[in-house]
């Protein structure tokens, strides 16, 4: 009877996490990952983001999330981000360069992925205001090993 109690509690205590956590999304406005092909990220490779028109005006900031594995050989990577702002037809191209902390968990023999996010830019948008963004790599080696998945963020200021 007592774990059964404590079980639970526990299924309680995860379910509360997870609604709070829910909460605190509800400013985000979109959210997607793009894979890169498993045999190497090519220079001409270009990610494709597209944003639906906004529901609503307001100043938002966007973030770049990656995920790389042990094969990624530098500790930066450099990336191009293109954006385009219909109906205005504003344009707006970032050089992002994303530093890298040592992880000694990728140098074992698994496979294990590391996420990072870094900020891009706080951007002022109309209501009905949508987005064509794309992302390439900037770095001097044509094919880069060791990125899986490349993310674009944009998350309502309160």
């Amino acid at each position: 009877m007592r774990h059964s109690y404590h079980l639970f509690m526990i299924l309680m205590t995860v379910a509360f996490a997870t609604v709070v956590v829910s909460a605190c999304e509800e400013n985000t406005v979109y959210d997607s990952y793009e894979h890169t092909p498993l045999n190497g990220w090519e220079k001409n490779d270009t990610l494709f983001y597209s944003v639906s028109p906004l529901r609503d005006s307001g100043s938002f900031q966007e973030t770049i999330g990656l995920r790389i594995n042990r094969n990624y050989p530098f500790t930066s990577l450099s990336l191009v981000v293109e954006q385009r702002i219909l109906p205005g037809f504003r344009f707006h191209r970032d050089t992002l360069r994303c530093q890298f902390l040592p992880d000694d968990n990728l140098r074992g023999q698994a496979v294990s992925y590391s996420q990072y996010d870094f900020p891009l830019r706080n951007l002022d948008l109309r209501r009905g205001d949508s987005l064509a963004v794309t992302i390439r790599h900037a770095m001097k080696r044509e094919i880069l090993l060791g990125i899986s998945d490349i993310g674009f963020k944009m998350t309502k200021k309160r």
